[in-house]
Order: structure tokens, then sequence, then C-alpha cells
């Protein structure tokens, strides 16, 4: 047993919670790579979006994995706003507007987002309209990704980011046995509270997040289907 858990029996407990917490956001991160892989794969295929694929590095950092992400979501966000941009340079002003109208017949919309992109890309799905027009008719760009950004930059910069994402990794290591006595007890516990006001907050945006996305393909595969 080590000097300082003598002197503070209590930090070996905090070592496991500390740890539970780093498997939970990579857990969590990794279900958001997923997701956003799934979402790409959407736009690719029926957008013409060519979005790529990304994948967690178990060599690298907390840090380094949240910048993959965001540059991703990032790409994802350019690619609606082309769209979006595009739709409203070939279509009249009052079309463009009954894109956005919600009074106006999901149906009628597709019908409009459908011949655009006809137009556009040339042979398009029979999705194509219905996919454009639940992503910029919904908040999944404009409130939910935002959030989900903010709050990966905001652990890259914490203490977690540079944290190796493999649990018995040397980052985990220098977290839990850099320093010893009053001075690790003080480390431990500021690192469990942040993991943990992170975590809250980065799981509900996450969870949001991955709703969103789960609707628009759930919507493509009824198509399909």
């Amino acid at each position: 047993m080590a000097l300082s858990d003598l002197l503070y029996p209590d930090n070996p407990k905090r070592r496991q919670e500390l740890i539970h917490l780093h498997q939970e956001l990579l857990d969590c991160m990794s279900t958001n790579f997923q997701a956003t892989n799934e979402l790409a794969g959407v736009l690719n295929e029926h957008l013409g979006c060519t979005i790529t694929h990304i994948q967690m590095r178990e060599s690298s950092t907390v840090k380094e994995n949240c910048d993959i992400i965001i540059q991703a979501m990032s790409e994802i966000q350019h690619q609606v706003q082309k769209i979006d941009s595009d739709m409203k340079e070939k279509l009249e002003p009052v079309l463009y507007q009954k894109l956005y109208d919600i009074k106006e017949p999901e149906l009628e919309k597709i019908a409009i987002a459908h011949k655009i992109f006809s137009i556009l890309l040339g042979e398009v799905t029979s999705t194509a309209g219905m996919v454009a027009i639940k992503l910029l008719g919904s908040n999944l760009l404009t409130l939910t990704v935002s959030k989900l950004i903010s709050l990966l930059a905001q652990i890259g910069a914490s203490v977690l980011g540079g944290i190796s994402i493999t649990v018995l990794g040397l980052g985990i290591e220098m977290i839990l046995h850099a320093i010893l006595g009053a001075v690790e007890r003080n480390q431990l516990l500021a690192a469990v509270r942040s993991y943990e006001q992170h975590l809250a907050e980065f799981k509900a945006a996450s969870e949001k997040y991955q709703h969103a996305i789960r609707e628009v393909t759930s919507l493509v595969r009824q198509q399909v289907q």
C-alpha cells in the first residue's frame, strides 16, 4: 500500500471511482463516434456529401479524440449549411420560405427539396428530400451539435484532456501516482469532481444528439423497407 493510502484510506476508493468515471466518458465518446459516422453515412449516400468517417484512437488522449469528433461535427454543420445555401440560391424566395414554414405540409416541403436535389445532383435517392427537410427543419445542427461541440472543447481543455483514453495508460497513472499525501488527495478529489461535472453535461447533450440522429436514420430505414 502506498504511503498516501495509509495517510488517507479513502484514496483507493477515489482512484477506482476516477477510473469508473473515465470509462463512462470513453463509452459516451465511443457512442458519439458511432452516431456521427451514421449521420455522415446518410449525408454521403443521400445528399451527395463526402464526409470522412472517424475512429477513436486508443493511443491518443481524451483531447485528441475530442478534436476528432469536433472536426467531423463541424464538417457536418458546414455541409448542411451549404445545402441550405444551394436551396436558397436555386429556389424562388417564396418556395424557400416554405421549407421553414411550420404551417406548410411536410410532404410539400419534401417534394420541393427533392426537386432541387434532382437538379443539383442529377440522380438522387427517393429519400433525399426527406433527409434534407429533416435536417434543415430540426435543431440538430443549430442547437444540439453546437452544444456538444462546446462541451467537447471544454473537456479537451480540462484536466481530463491530457489523459490517455486507455484506462490503464500513462495518463491515468500520472493523476493517481504523481504526488503524495494531502496534495494527491486534493488532486484526486478535484479530478473526480471535474469528471462528474463534465460527464453529467456531456451525457445529457450526447443523448439529445444521438436521439436526433436516430430520428433521421429511422426515417431512412423506413423508406428503404
